[in-house]
C-alpha cells in the first residue's frame, strides 16, 4: 500500500502563498486518484482538490477554484498544492489522500492518508 506525508505548511498573512507538498512511498502515485481534504476546528473534513491517477484531470472545490492548483511530478512520486491569495477561512489541517478505482470528492472513500500539515492563515 502507499504510505503519505504532507509538508509545507505553516503561518503566512491573507494573500500570501504557501505550496504543501504530498510524498508518496511503496506505490506510483500514478496508481491513485490523489485528493487535498482539508479540516478546520470544529468542522468536517471536506474536499480541496484532487488529481486523476492518469494525471490528465483536476478538480476543486468551489472555495478554492482559481487560487490553489493541484499538481504531481511522477518521478518525484509527489503531488503538490499551491495555494495563493490565501484567505483567513483557508486556516486548516491539511491532508493528502490516495484511492484507487473510482474517481471520489468524498473523504471517506479515500483509504489512505497522510497525517496532515497546519496550515494558518493570519490577518
Amino acid at each position: 500500500q502507499v504510505q503519505l506525508v504532507e509538508s509545507g505548511g505553516g503561518l503566512v498573512q491573507a494573500g500570501g502563498s504557501l505550496r504543501l507538498s504530498c510524498a508518496a512511498s511503496g506505490r506510483p502515485i500514478n496508481w491513485y486518484h490523489m485528493g487535498w481534504f482539508r479540516q478546520a476546528p470544529g468542522k468536517e473534513r471536506e474536499f480541496v482538490a484532487v488529481i486523476t491517477l492518469s494525471g490528465g484531470s483536476t478538480r476543486y472545490a468551489d472555495s478554492v477554484k482559481g487560487r490553489f492548483t493541484i499538481s504531481s511530478d511522477n518521478a518525484k512520486n509527489t503531488v503538490y498544492l499551491q495555494m495563493n491569495s490565501l484567505k483567513l477561512d483557508d486556516t486548516a489541517v491539511y491532508y493528502c489522500a490516495a484511492k484507487e478505482s473510482e474517481l471520489s470528492l468524498r473523504p471517506g472513500e479515500y483509504p489512505y492518508w497522510g497525517q496532515g500539515t497546519q496550515v494558518t492563515v493570519s490577518s
